[in-house]
């Protein structure tokens, strides 16, 4: 991204009024950049996944947290939860074609978290 097309792309956010207390992007921000929300979008990225795979592959994520996050990602179009009526019953979660777009912006984002991490946090300690 040149710095023009930065500026331009940060113009354009601040006349849509991004920084306003009452935009309705803090909603979206607060959901899709949670710790445990980021992670299992993350998670879903390369393969739908069931409840038990997404519980190992995120891992110390709290049942609680697992649930209350995946429902909050469904009721934002970003995550598709499909039951097979089987027994017991089988319940898949994969990425709607919104929560793939966003996920291909999330990545570069983690991949500089990945690469930053080690540095950022060994500075407190």
């Amino acid at each position: 991204m040149t710095v023009s097309n930065e500026v331009s792309v940060l113009d354009r956010l601040l006349t849509n009024g991004i920084l306003a207390s009452a935009c309705p992007t803090r909603v979206v921000l607060d959901h899709v950049t949670s710790k445990w929300g980021v992670l299992l979008l993350v998670a879903l990225s390369e393969r739908s996944l069931r409840w038990g795979e997404l519980r190992r592959v995120v891992e110390g994520i709290s049942e609680k947290m697992l649930a209350q996050t995946l429902r909050t990602l469904e009721a934002d179009g970003l995550v598709h939860r499909e039951v097979t009526a089987t027994v017991p019953p089988r319940v898949d979660y994969s990425l709607t074609p919104l929560g793939t777009e966003l996920v291909a912006r999330l990545l570069p984002l983690m991949e500089w978290v990945a690469d930053h991490a080690d540095a950022i946090v060994g500075d407190r300690t």
